[in-house]
């Protein structure tokens, strides 16, 4: 098979559905983060860290079946397109492991919760909207499996579908489990824990029943399933690294919320929560171009036409980089304007809204800065991914996150005594340097030598 010809309608063609399923996601956090603000700060920060929270302990899994896309999109480039159909069950394989492990680690889950520095009242709300939302494990799981899948055939408007559903219902569901309106019960941050696991277990049931009746343009089912040990083995032996490199990184920064930013007291956790939570606005959208952007790369490097790679990168970070600049001046232009649609007072700690305003608005202006990092961090990671070259990026992050970012950070807050504004500079530097590094290793060409889906012959 030729590899696909690539123009800016054709990755905006292929990326608007990724864009809007990505953007459901940020809106899902945006609102949750805005339904539960007149609980009070406990809540709100319990909600958004719980939910951040929540998200490290999906990511693991989350990342390791988000290579059963490079695997589609590389053997339909190879025209292989009719072997595609078993890495779907290899996903979903992955997602009942990562469900069966979430269940059984929920007893430990307040003791785990208890080691970090929280407020008592934040850690108690914290723990109850966690202990649901782990239950829905699977089905985001298994959600990223089967939307990934499709993607790497060339359609992502099923993920769109699913993610728009999840959406629709997380805010009717946060509507009236929150405050208890229409007659339900008013359950607080654990309403809100419990919309968002039910909307994860509609979009997953969507996109199930879509594989199952060959929706959606896919090849179908002849009624048995030819798996094997061996192919599961390379799933994982490239999905792991993947799934570890989002695990990592999203750990150190676990880490660094909870125990850096947490000593700088409820006010500031809560500011940089909300702009982690309105930074989603510019991150969702761009991870959805660069996502396209690694399925014509995976199709391309499946056709043997790795020249022709570059041109589809530089696009897409065309593209990329203008989106989160645009937002970083939003961010840089009307702060006040922004971090007052979260500013709510607390009358239990006497906290104002102008509080938080005054202590994240300065936070959110700097945040712009580090959209044209993020940008190029976005794109290359992810076509790295494309090619199966999962293990170098790994390395880069682990090096860069845990031996750098974190350490870094622990000594500029508990040591130098730096405030606020030091937390949003170590984050600003981590995503340059790591920026660079993906660069570099791109531009090396050493990704053009990894086959990522074997040799082997089709089986049978």
């Amino acid at each position: 098979m030729s590899a696909p010809t690539v123009n800016l309608r054709v990755l905006l063609a292929l990326a608007w559905p990724v864009v809007l399923a990505r953007s459901t996601q940020a809106v899902i956090s945006v609102t949750d983060a805005l339904m539960v603000a007149p609980l009070g700060e406990d809540a709100l920060a319990a909600a958004t860290t719980g939910g951040i929270n929540s998200f490290a302990a999906m990511i693991l899994p989350m990342g390791t079946v988000f290579i059963v896309q490079s695997f589609v999109a590389q053997l339909v480039g190879k025209g292989r397109g009719g072997e595609v159909r078993r890495y779907a069950w290899y996903g979903l394989t992955i997602a009942l492991a990562a469900a069966a492990v979430a269940l059984a680690a929920l007893p430990f889950l307040r003791p785990i919760l208890g080691v970090f520095a929280h407020d008592p009242a934040v850690l108690a709300l914290m723990g109850d909207y966690m202990f649901i939302r782990l239950f829905a494990v699977g089905a985001v799981v298994g959600s990223e499996a089967l939307g990934n899948w499709y993607g790497g055939l060339g359609n992502t408007r099923m993920q769109m579908i699913a993610g728009v559903l999840m959406m629709v219902a997380n805010i009717i569901g946060n509507w009236f489990l929150i405050e208890g309106n229409g007659g339900a019960p008013a359950l607080g941050v654990e309403g809100a824990a419990l919309a968002s696991a039910l909307a994860s277990w509609l979009g997953f049931g969507f996109l199930w029943l879509a594989f199952r009746r060959d929706w959606g343009g896919a090849p179908p089912g002849d009624g048995t399933v030819r798996l094997t040990w061996r192919e599961l083995g390379r799933v994982l032996r490239f999905g792991l690294p993947n799934g570890f490199n989002w695990f990592m990184e999203f750990g150190a920064f676990a880490l660094f919320l909870n125990v850096v930013v947490t000593s700088l007291g409820k006010t500031t956790l809560g500011a940089l929560n909300v702009i982690m939570q309105v930074n989603m606005v510019a991150f969702m959208p761009a991870f959805g171009v660069t996502t396209a952007g690694a399925i014509l790369a995976g199709q391309t490097i499946g056709a043997g036409a790795h020249a022709r790679v570059w041109p589809i990168v530089r696009l897409t970070l065309m593209v990329t980089a203008g989106w989160m600049l645009a937002v970083g001046a939003i961010y840089a232009l009307v702060p006040e304007q922004v971090m007052g649609l979260f500013a709510k007072p607390d009358p239990e700690t006497g906290i104002t809204a102008e509080a938080l305003v005054l202590i994240g608005a300065p936070m959110l202006t700097l945040s712009a800065a580090w959209q044209l990092f993020d940008a190029a961090a976005l794109t290359f990671a992810e076509t790295l991914r494309a090619a199966g070259d999962t293990a170098w990026t790994l390395a880069a992050r682990l090096v860069l996150a845990w031996v750098g970012f974190v350490p870094v950070s622990m000594v500029a807050v508990f040591v130098l005594d730096g405030g606020s504004m030091v937390v949003m500079l170590c984050i600003i530097g981590y995503l340059a340097a790591l920026a660079a590094a993906l660069v570099w290793r791109f531009r090396s060409g050493a990704w053009q030598r990894i086959d990522l889906t074997g040799r082997e012959p089709e089986l049978v």
